[in-house]
């Protein structure tokens, strides 16, 4: 990344441009940094070694894929209608236009695109947005059907949850201001005040690493964002998605060198309905068959990830 000159701006500026962050949706601003590109190294593989030194699950297990109704998905069509909860707040991954009033981005296709095929008419598809720590909460409690909102698939979460098969590899990678001399994530966060969502993998990795001299919990990604523009943060952890599209909104602020703990993400609901989850990754394997995810990572996320699609797809969620 380029160091650029940090602009003095009034809390008047900052908070319209926190404002307008919320918000953002549609095309990117020209000129945004993206993502430092990095060759593929078998992330499948990588996730897979740490699953099996550091816990006793496997994050790529799910039940089969399946078209039939089961017992879950004939309710949730005699009710007519599916919940889904989703982000509004992290560009390009689900972010409100506003100039449509509409939730739009890549996990919002996904999202539409399940809802559709389980219920059959797209107007009764409900997306419903959901704070990063609530979403375990809000399915348990039936607040929603499914969970579409990169949330990471882990052990702990497994316990609490049923999750589709992956549908996105994702590693975890920290910002800072532009005017930070950090080089790499420990030079970003050691001795830092760093923020980080509430329920979020990036939360569990900071808490684990024990070197921050703050974590500053907030309800949601964008959050960190805000804190950062305020001054009261010195880094935030995320996954490199929401980096990317951080670092795309606010070109004062960029992705450090380095990534750790390889992850995937996935679509989250009722551990008691595999019927449901079972017509999930039906759906999801052929929506990546049918050249729509693909699409979809080329009209939100390529400009911002540069990697290729292919580097983001895990190959076990199709089979």
């Amino acid at each position: 990344m380029r160091k650029g000159t940090v602009r003095t701006r009034s809390v008047t500026a900052l908070a319209l441009l926190a404002s307008c962050a919320a918000v953002l949706g549609g095309g990117g601003p020209s000129g945004a940094a993206p993502l430092a590109a990095t060759a593929p190294q078998g992330i499948q593989q990588g996730q897979q070694g740490q699953q099996d030194q550091a816990a006793p699950c496997d994050v790529y297990k799910s039940v089969p894929p399946s078209s039939e109704d089961g017992p879950a998905v004939k309710a949730i069509k005699a009710k007519r209608s599916l919940v889904i909860g989703v982000d509004q707040n992290s560009y390009r991954w689900g972010a409100r236009n506003p100039n449509t009033g509409q939730i739009e981005g890549f996990d919002i296709d996904l999202a539409r695109a399940i809802g559709t095929a389980i219920i059959g008419d797209p107007d009764k598809v409900v997306l419903k947005p959901v704070a990063t720590a609530d979403r375990i909460d809000a399915i348990n409690l039936g607040r929603v059907d499914l969970i579409v909102r990169t949330m990471t698939i882990s052990c702990d979460r497994m316990e609490k949850v049923a999750f589709s098969k992956p549908y996105f590899n994702i590693t975890q990678r920290v910002l800072v201001p532009r005017a930070s001399p950090a080089k790499s994530i420990d030079e970003a966060i050691n001795g830092k005040t760093v923020c980080a969502a509430n329920g979020s993998t990036a939360r569990s990795v900071l808490d684990a690493k024990k070197t921050a001299k703050q974590i500053v919990p907030v309800e949601n990604h964008l959050d960190c964002l805000v804190l950062m523009q305020l001054g009261k943060v010195d880094a935030t952890m995320t996954d490199d998605g929401l980096a990317a599209s951080q670092a795309a909104q606010d070109q004062t602020v960029r992705v450090v060198d380095g990534e750790v703990q390889p992850e995937v993400i996935g679509v989250a609901m009722l551990k008691t309905s595999p019927d449901l989850t079972a017509r999930v990754n039906q759906v999801l394997a052929d929506y990546y068959a049918s050249g729509a995810w693909r699409s979809s990572y080329e009209r939100w996320l390529k400009p911002y990830m540069l990697n290729e699609a292919d580097h983001y797809w895990p190959g076990s969620a199709a089979h």
